[in-house]
């Protein structure tokens, strides 16, 4: 199962995704036999690439997240040594 075929979610992915589009509606009967196929998997693989960009980029913005909200802790504990936590 794959994630809905929108263009503008995947842009990644477009031109795979509009093969296999085109190849579901020229083979209709066809498709549910194989015919298609080769088409899905590389979906899958371009869509698994497209994930792991994604993680690595919410990964790098997490960091800078966490690395600001320690300096304001640590700005926070020296401006008022009492808030101590």
């Amino acid at each position: 199962m794959h994630p809905p075929l929108t263009l503008h979610r995947h842009p990644m992915c477009v031109e795979i995704i509009e093969q296999f589009q085109k190849c579901h509606l020229e083979h209709p009967i066809a498709k549910f036999f194989g015919d298609c196929t080769d088409l899905k998997v590389k979906l899958d693989r371009c869509f698994r690439q497209e994930k792991a960009v994604k993680r690595k980029a919410n990964f790098e913005e997490s960091k800078k997240m966490k690395e600001r909200l320690q300096a304001i802790r640590k700005e926070m504990t020296e401006e008022n040594p009492q808030m101590q936590a």
